[in-house]
């Protein structure tokens, strides 16, 4: 298996079910006040979804389970938050905290980029593993 197939995997899983829930399980999103209480369950079912199905993508590369299957779930994970974030305009969602802090770096979210390299990531993960499938007996 790849190194780059497994750190990608890993890479995503850990920012989803460690980093973001992090970031999130806090008074700017969960816990935070200003939101309904609708808008909060779906933020903490959002977090539980991305945090499981990153693992059980972390699980199908790491035990050679069936490694593209993995690739493809951090990737769906991945694409549909860039997707969201793209479509903000459409409904109103922004990067932009309800204090209205946002980070960035050249005026882009940096968790817009964070999550674009990994998804660049995953697909050099999904390359290496086409290639080594290739050359494997």
């Amino acid at each position: 298996m790849p190194k780059i197939t497994i750190l990608s995997v890993a890479l995503c899983a850990f920012v989803l079910s460690v980093v973001i829930p992090f970031m999130e399980i806090s008074g700017s999103h969960l816990f935070n006040p200003e939101w309904p209480s609708h808008a909060r369950l779906h933020e903490a079912w959002q977090l539980m979804v991305n945090a499981a199905i990153s693992i059980l993508a972390l699980i199908l590369v790491w035990k050679g389970i069936a490694p593209r299957l993995g690739i493809v779930l951090g990737l769906i994970l991945s694409a549909s938050f860039l997707i969201a974030w793209a479509a903000g305009p459409l409904y109103g969602g922004s990067m932009v905290h309800s204090d209205g802090t946002n980070f960035t770096i050249g005026g882009i979210s940096v968790v817009v980029v964070g999550v674009t390299v990994i998804a660049g990531l995953l697909l050099l993960g999904w390359r290496a593993l086409a290639q080594h499938s290739e050359t494997s007996p």
